[in-house]
């Protein structure tokens, strides 16, 4: 058996927070109408994206004849260009974090909190 498989493995691996993107490029957007919203639910009825994914990034690869409306988590700078060129518009859309995400209530107070009532004064 090799060495390296011998020796104890050390250190610390950020692998376990390494976030998976679905990859689509701008020519897998072509079958898409004019001026429609692009999205991971109109990706995935498209068969453009399957699978297990933390968001969707966009990529430059191919051209875009028409506008569309993209809703992508990451776009790459070259996306970005031409998809403002062909007259669409992007929106990035956050995906909340799960160590960092607030939870509200229905008056939109942070439910994370305890609430404080007022003791009663004489």
């Amino acid at each position: 058996m090799p060495l390296i498989r011998r020796l104890p493995k050390r250190g610390f691996n950020n692998a376990a927070f390494h976030k998976r993107y679905a990859i689509v490029n701008l020519s897998d957007l072509k079958d898409f109408k004019s001026g429609s919203v692009v999205n991971e639910e109109s990706l995935r009825a498209a068969n453009l994206v399957r699978g297990n994914f933390d968001g969707i990034k966009i990529l430059g690869g191919g051209e875009l004849k028409h506008g569309l409306m993209i809703e992508a988590e990451k776009v790459s700078a070259s996306a970005r260009e031409k998809v403002e060129k062909a007259g669409g518009s992007i929106a990035e859309v956050k995906t909340p974090s799960a160590g960092g995400a607030h939870r509200q209530d229905a008056d939109g107070t942070d439910a994370t909190k305890p609430k404080r009532t007022k003791a009663g004064k004489k």
